[in-house]
């Protein structure tokens, strides 16, 4: 029987691609409902600063993202234009790393400081993305899997699971990486994409260092309008309320799903065959409630990371970078080592969402809008240190990484026959392009195990198929 109605709770990114990749694979008679309490987009959010718009976070995209390419071609939306800039590794008393105009002079610095570790760096991260890139065929032929670490096992055997399981660091020194390169230059990354430590799992690791040395993108106009996009290509009906908890009810012996929601109006609730999960099931982050499941549905262990932007328009005070004379500070984007006293994770001076062929970059003695990546909020005499003056400060407090400590189980995807739950992704590695592959991935198990397809479910040794189908 055909599906009728489905329900997706959350329309950030995850929800919206869920409900596209759901669409499509069952057709566009299925009956969708997005259920969203703030606004659509989610952790894809902008900011305005004088008239302008400005990426508050996740922002930007790796130049292998199929999905997120594919999203773009199909909505009609752009790639933004390009700003040079340069970065550099802050250690609280020195820069560490410095970038030059000249390629050849960086890649010489690097290998001056840190001899062979780079090249086994990039070697180490080439490796485990050629794997992962299998996803995109294996999803192509319509294989889907049912936990996280059936998905991983299919890429990278259990190598890849036990990335997940075990330092960044730890493996890096394993294949050669000196201590040094590691606390340089890892460290700055990761503080940079997740605000945390080298000890995050080498998995997440690999993907972040993975977006550091590729050419990344953003979307013109904003990353937020691949969510709204999608959801009005798939003309789901967008539902603003808070989801509270889910219950089970069975009909002629299938399963029913009573979502449960509080909006402005009170509280309703609906029924539906089938409900994809898209905001994090964890105590911390959403009071969100299973009823009459049997076996119940266990509670997720793990927390998330507090994580602050401040968006700042003001003059850098780049004396305490150790450039008196504010014209001849070179960096846009400045990258921090694991050192007690630094009490940020990186700022850049970032580019408007719009971006007109006339746009340039501001001197850097002048008033500019900077992004600073923080886990406690600045207080007065730490603005005042990075900047001289200022006219604004904005600030969004987010919770929005998983807080790594490896050894941790991965949650399911299944969390009941039609019942899926997709932010689980996240505890593998966090980015737009990861919970887009997770998207594709519950879309094509729902489908797969509402048609009782289970030769497309879980198969072994799918690389070897996938050569002989085509």
């Amino acid at each position: 029987p055909g599906l009728s109605p489905a329900a997706v709770v959350g329309a950030g990114l995850g929800g919206s691609a869920a409900a596209y990749f759901l669409q499509q694979h069952f057709g566009p008679q299925v009956q969708l409902d997005v259920y969203e309490a703030a606004g659509v987009g989610g952790r894809l959010a902008t900011v305005t600063v004088n008239k302008q718009q400005y990426e508050s976070r996740g922002a930007s995209i790796h130049a292998l993202s199929l999905h997120m390419q594919d999203f773009v071609k199909i909505l009609g939306l752009k790639h933004r234009r390009e700003v040079a800039g340069k970065s550099a590794i802050f250690s609280g008393e020195h820069f560490v790393l410095e970038e030059t105009d000249w390629y050849l002079l960086n890649l010489f610095r690097l290998w001056w400081h840190y001899g062979i570790s780079f090249l086994r760096l990039q070697m180490w991260v080439e490796e485990v993305m050629e794997k992962f890139m299998r996803i995109y065929k294996y999803q192509a032929h319509g294989y889907a899997f049912s936990s996280l670490e059936e998905l991983l096992r299919s890429l990278g055997g259990e190598a890849f699971v036990n990335m997940t399981q075990r330092s960044v660091a730890e493996s890096l020194l394993e294949v050669g990486v000196t201590q040094r390169f590691v606390d340089d230059v890892i460290a700055a990354v990761l503080r940079s994409s997740y605000g945390q430590s080298v000890l995050v799992p080498a998995f997440a690791g690999a993907m972040s260092l993975a977006g550091a040395q590729g050419s990344t993108w953003a979307v013109e106009g904003g990353n937020k309008l691949v969510c709204s996009g999608l959801l009005k290509l798939t003309k789901a009906n967008v539902i603003s309320a808070r989801v509270t908890g889910i219950s089970l009810h069975s009909s002629g012996g299938r399963a029913l799903y009573q979502v449960h929601y509080e909006s402005t109006e009170g509280q309703g609730s609906a029924f539906y065959d089938m409900v994809v999960v898209t905001t994090p099931l964890h105590p911390s982050r959403s009071n969100f409630t299973f009823e009459n499941f049997d076996p119940p549905i266990a509670d997720f262990p793990g927390a998330f990371q507090p994580s602050v932007t401040s968006v700042v328009h003001g003059y850098l005070n780049s004396s305490y970078f150790g450039f008196p004379d504010p014209k001849l500070f070179p960096f846009t984007s400045i990258l921090t080592t694991d050192t007690p006293d630094l009490f940020f994770h990186a700022m850049d001076n970032v580019c408007p969402v719009n971006i007109s062929a006339a746009f340039r970059r501001k001197q850097p003695q002048e008033a500019a809008v900077w992004r600073v990546l923080s886990q406690q909020p600045l207080d007065k005499h730490q603005l005042k240190t990075l900047f001289r003056s200022y006219y604004s400060v904005q600030v969004t407090e987010w919770q929005t990484y998983p807080r790594y400590d490896a050894a941790k189980a991965l949650p399911p995807i299944v969390l009941h026959e039609n019942l899926f739950y997709l932010s689980g992704v996240e505890w593998v590695a966090s980015s737009m392009e990861m919970i887009a592959v997770a998207a594709k991935n519950v879309a094509l198990l729902a489908y797969n195990r509402w048609h009782q397809d289970l030769e497309k479910i879980d198969q072994k040794d799918l690389m070897h198929k996938v050569k002989t189908e085509l």
